[in-house]
């Protein structure tokens, strides 16, 4: 199950049932769970954790060092979850100790080729990334958002969760839940009612969620005034609640 041309350091853990192809490097410190297929030419370095039946493409480079100026070679790490698909010539990076010294991606994440996480990056389940998205430093994504092709996220910005960032946008803000992002820098482009449609929302989940957006959005408010609005309609409404919890748990400023 693991090509002899394959370079795998003794200070290295591998789970049961691990595929590891030619010309792949994995370092000291780097640990892979069972079933994970790693595919030619991938370098790993650790300190790097990777869960089970990962499936990693050929020149994909896991769990390098940030790029930072300011790192100095300190013991930051890479936590990767459970079946995720990360592409060919994908690069994600370690923490930094500017942070909690990780980056963490969940689980059943699809990443495509090209895309770039770099350090301190967190990410939950079922993100989607399209070829060439890219997110600088300290990131999070929530789940079942996705990115488009070449979206690119400022450092330090929010993604929420069932958020979806068009082809190319430039996200220089924190952009809320089920919501669409789009151009450069991101706009407002209203809801993600494709994507919730497909994770079983409701008609009445989704005209909840329209009238939370219009209260954002729409009303004329200002921000302060919009966030106690939507704190009302939060009443009985979980979606509705996690929209106006993400405003509240955020202090940068969201796209308007």
């Amino acid at each position: 199950m693991i090509d002899p041309r394959a370079i795998i350091d003794s200070g290295a853990t591998l789970g049961e049932g691990v595929q590891i192809g030619p010309y792949s490097v994995i370092g000291p410190g780097v640990e892979i769970g069972a079933g994970c297929v790693i595919g030619p030419h991938v370098v790993i370095k650790g300190p790097t954790r990777i869960g089970c039946n990962n499936r990693i493409y050929q020149f994909a480079s896991i769990g390098d060092d940030p790029q930072d100026k300011k790192y100095r070679g300190e013991p930051t790490r890479l936590e990767i979850g459970d079946g995720n698909t990360i592409r060919e010539y994908c690069t994600i990076n370690r923490g930094t100790i500017q942070d909690e010294g990780v980056t963490r991606i969940g689980s059943r994440n699809w990443i495509m080729a090209y895309v770039h996480i770099a350090h301190d990056c967190i990410l939950g389940n079922d993100v989607v990334m399209a070829n060439n998205a890219s997110l600088a430093g300290h990131v999070h994504i929530d789940d079942h958002a996705i990115l488009g092709g070449f979206a690119m996220v400022h450092q330090f910005c929010k993604i929420g969760a069932h958020a979806f960032l068009q082809f190319a946008a430039g996200v220089n803000r924190d952009v809320p839940p089920f919501v669409v992002a789009s151009g450069i820098p991101a706009k407002p482009a209203g809801l993600n009612t494709e994507g919730m449609r497909r994770h079983g929302f409701d008609a009445d989940r989704v005209l909840v969620l329209k009238k939370a957006y219009k209260l954002l959005y729409r009303s004329g408010l200002r921000l302060e005034q919009a966030r106690a609005e939507l704190e009302v309609l939060a009443a009985g409404h979980p979606d509705v609640a996690r929209f106006s919890h993400f405003l509240e748990s955020n202090p940068r400023s969201i796209i308007r």
